[in-house]
């Protein structure tokens, strides 16, 4: 025989499962990462005590100024992240909730998973290089060495191919491509000079600002996402391809043309 439930236990006793998913929900992990703001790097300078890029088959100048690659930090594709993290990232400025396979390659080894990231950094240095080179018609003796520690992924791509154009030949008349500034940005490069999209803006704004830049120089697509956080004192330059970066930061130097805005 059952006995009857009041109205309040059968409440209590319903609620008991719900109690037990939501605390569940809380110390389970998640599919995401939490990214914060990583390091950046001059990549006209030396990084770890070697030169970003050496150059030879062809003169080199020597430049002032800064041109800063920006990175992110996520926690580890083998982290725990819970709802508590993710509802602590969701509401701070400097930090962010990803999903985890936009960060991190799905179903792959901490070690494969690094060792694609390096791949895809070997293979964003060559594309610089090759994009550099054909920006400016150099011939094919010339050589270029990329060289950046602990830092894997393509979106450093822009930036690598504007220091060599910076350390070949500068704004094209005798000047810094930089004019003297430190400028950031972020971006994956093709052969062919078109820029391309990489996530992360709002946070490598910020680190961006952090290391000193005054300007930023952050792919088109992604305009609405680099302002959605920015620091006050950055400049938002949004680009398309190698050349078109390359003009507006001349334009800014010069104080001559338009220099397009988000």
């Amino acid at each position: 025989m059952l006995s009857r439930l009041t109205r309040p236990k059968a409440v209590a006793i319903c609620a008991l499962p719900v109690v037990a998913l939501l605390a569940t929900a809380v110390f389970a992990p998640l599919p995401f990462s939490v990214a914060q703001p990583g390091l950046t790097a001059n990549v006209l300078g030396e990084n770890k005590g070697d030169p970003v890029i050496t150059i030879s088959g062809a003169p080199t100048r020597d430049t002032s100024g800064q041109l800063r690659m920006t990175t992110i930090e996520a926690t580890g594709p083998d982290a725990s992240v819970s709802l508590s993290d993710v509802l602590d990232a969701w509401f701070a400025t400097d930090r962010a909730v990803l999903p985890r396979d936009s960060v991190y390659p799905t179903g792959n080894s901490v070690k494969e998973i690094e060792q694609h990231n390096e791949q895809q950094m070997k293979e964003s240095q060559d594309t610089a290089t090759e994009a550099a080179l054909a920006y400016l018609h150099e011939k094919n003796d010339v050589k270029v060495t990329l060289k950046l520690a602990d830092v894997g992924g393509p979106s450093a791509g822009l930036l690598f191919s504007l220091g060599i154009v910076d350390k070949l030949d500068g704004d094209g008349s005798g000047g810094d491509l930089t004019g003297g500034r430190t400028i950031a940005g972020t971006g994956t490069i093709d052969a062919d000079g078109t820029v391309g999209a990489v996530g992360g803006v709002a946070l490598k704004t910020q680190a961006a600002r952090r290391d000193g830049a005054t300007v930023f120089l952050v792919p088109k697509a992604e305009c609405s996402d680099a302002k959605s956080e920015l620091p006050k004192g950055l400049r938002l330059i949004p680009v398309t391809t190698l050349k078109g970066a390359v003009d507006s930061l001349v334009a800014l130097e010069k104080g001559k043309g338009s220099v397009p805005s988000c």
